[in-house]
């Protein structure tokens, strides 16, 4: 999900693309995934009718953005599963979120925000969830309070193992800035349990940081389960993001589903979802 950064870009030493080059397609078409939040507004008005267009549009999998008071959009987690399944699509993962409080922090007291976790837990087995994504905390302050996350995290994914789920997180740029002189990106990789925590990166948002998604596949390859694929607008409109090179490296990766995310749009929300998975199916040859 966006946040707002101001960020003044001078140069990317990234790669760039004109036009799709795969030549053959490095996953199924039914591991393409639609971030449900790039049609928020449109879901708020009716989310029947466009989880439907979803399925239509040509999509097989989902990804909600909506958890809340042990619910999705407003649904129970069986009332959400058949309103999905209905569409001809499966939803394989969730954006969900419980930060720790000043004081939780301070105390590294995860007791209460573990019991929370069981209950999501409960309701992502039953919304039929194969993965939980914490898509975003803030820069924390000094290397021990990021520590005291990496341990956090730690103990969500293992607990979502014991059920049979995978845990990861998904960033933005800020990540790669710089806590007491590390890259709080490269820490929380370095300092989450690849058999607990894998990375959701989101690769639009990588880029604005200023990095290369492709060297961090192989700087810590395998730990990136699943992939946003995101671009300042559409897929492609930006001309910034190497989409050709990152999914040339996508074994690398390790990665199983991207995930399509649409924030800003040239056109209608449901047209711009339409246009970047025509573009991806395009590139991917599929």
């Amino acid at each position: 999900m966006e946040k707002k950064f101001l960020l003044f870009i001078t140069a990317l030493p990234l790669f760039t693309s004109c036009a799709p080059q795969a030549a053959t397609p490095p996953l199924p078409k039914e591991h393409i995934a639609l971030q449900l939040y790039s049609l928020r507004k449109d879901f708020g008005n009716n989310f029947d009718t466009t989880i439907t267009k979803v399925g239509e549009m040509g999509f097989a999998t989902v990804e909600a953005a909506s958890y809340g008071d042990g619910k999705f959009y407003g649904k129970t987690p069986e009332e959400f599963k058949a309103a999905v399944e209905n569409a001809g699509l499966t939803a394989i993962s969730s954006h969900t979120a419980r930060l720790l409080t000043a004081e939780e922090l301070a105390a590294k007291d995860f007791s209460q925000p573990l019991e929370w976790w069981d209950n999501a837990i409960r309701d992502h087995l039953a919304a039929g969830m194969q993965y939980i994504v914490t898509p975003w905390m803030g820069v924390p302050q000094t290397l021990a309070d990021l520590q005291t996350y990496c341990d956090y995290y730690n103990a969500i994914g293992k607990k979502c193992k014991e059920k049979g789920l995978s845990f990861g997180y998904h960033n933005h740029a800020h990540e790669f800035t710089d806590v007491e002189g590390v890259t709080m990106y490269d820490y929380m990789v370095e300092h989450t349990n690849p058999e607990w925590v894998f990375f959701q990166m989101d690769v639009y948002w990588t880029v604005i940081g200023r990095k290369s998604p492709v060297e961090y596949f192989q700087k810590y390859p395998g730990r990136f389960t699943i992939l946003h694929i995101k671009d300042h607008k559409e897929l492609g409109q930006s001309g910034m993001v190497g989409f050709d090179a990152i999914f040339r490296n996508i074994e690398t990766a390790g990665t199983k589903y991207v995930v399509v995310e649409v924030e800003q749009y040239n056109f209608s929300p449901l047209e711009s979802v339409k246009i970047s998975l025509d573009y991806l199916l395009d590139l991917l040859k599929i």
